[in-house]
């Protein structure tokens, strides 16, 4: 019997597949909440991951972006499905998009997923160590600081989201002048803080049961990363935001830089 991390990593292979089939021809969209769309590519990715899981693990809950929760109602076993992170670049014809899957188990992320489909990558952890497998091969990931590069989620205002707005920094000379921001618009950017690719990713928002980040965060913890919330909580307890960082130095100065924000506000 496969494992758990296999048969995720096995999912993510079968969405990437569909979404390498389907991008720059027509999209078809489909409208959601506000300005927000999907896209065919979208459900059928998303149908391919459920596909591969259930088969695999008829008794488990799911919890996916489009098609929402389903499976067993009661299991303590949930998987957490997104399907196409970064929706609008797909449409766009731009390849930068994520395949996110976790597994739960209680409070616990267990599993976790993540592929890149046009780098022929995917960033995996079992709970104990991260690491990225192309062609075959896995390496483990190491987080490093030394780039500089902060990745910043700037989507419109989530609910709830108090008073800090991610956008903000790019005006703040304090983080402007420690750190280089870009705006990668999908959470890949997340997993790039474990494989040392970036020094920090941030954004706002609520983070249970995220289907965007659960399976980054348990990849950034696995790595080494330092994870919280923006006020330094835990991130999957209902805090506010999300700060991923290569190491403890970077994330104290970005909770500096962010709390210093507040006082403003004030």
């Amino acid at each position: 019997m496969d494992s758990d991390v296999e048969i995720a990593i096995r999912a993510a292979e079968a969405a990437s597949d569909v979404l390498r089939a389907a991008f720059r021809g027509p999209v078809e969209h489909y409208a959601k909440e506000g300005d927000d769309f999907a896209t065919q590519a979208d459900i059928a990715a998303e149908q391919a991951i459920l596909e591969v899981i259930s088969a695999a693990r008829p008794d488990d809950r799911f919890i996916a972006e489009e098609s929402g929760r389903s499976g067993a109602s009661r299991a303590d076993r949930v998987w957490l499905i997104d399907p196409l992170c970064g929706t609008r670049n797909f449409a766009a014809g731009t390849p930068e998009v994520g395949v996110n899957i976790a597994l739960r188990e209680g409070n616990s992320l267990k599993v976790a997923a993540v592929a890149d489909p046009f780098a022929g990558e995917i960033f995996w952890t079992a709970g104990t160590g991260a690491f990225a497998r192309r062609d075959g091969a896995d390496r483990p990931l190491a987080p490093r600081a030394d780039s500089k590069l902060v990745d910043i989620d700037v989507d419109p205002p989530y609910p709830n989201r108090g008073t800090f707005s991610a956008g903000r920094l790019f005006t703040d000379d304090r983080f402007m002048t420690r750190f280089h921001p870009r705006v990668l618009s999908t959470s890949l950017a997340l997993v790039w803080v474990a494989a040392g690719r970036r020094a920090a990713y941030l954004t706002d928002g609520d983070f249970r049961d995220n289907v965007h980040f659960s399976s980054g965060i348990a990849l950034c913890r696995a790595a080494g990363c330092v994870v919280t919330g923006l006020a330094g909580e835990e991130v999957l307890a209902g805090a506010h935001g999300l700060v991923a960082a290569a190491d403890t130095a970077t994330h104290e100065r970005l909770l500096e830089i962010i709390a210093r924000q507040h006082v403003t506000d004030r």
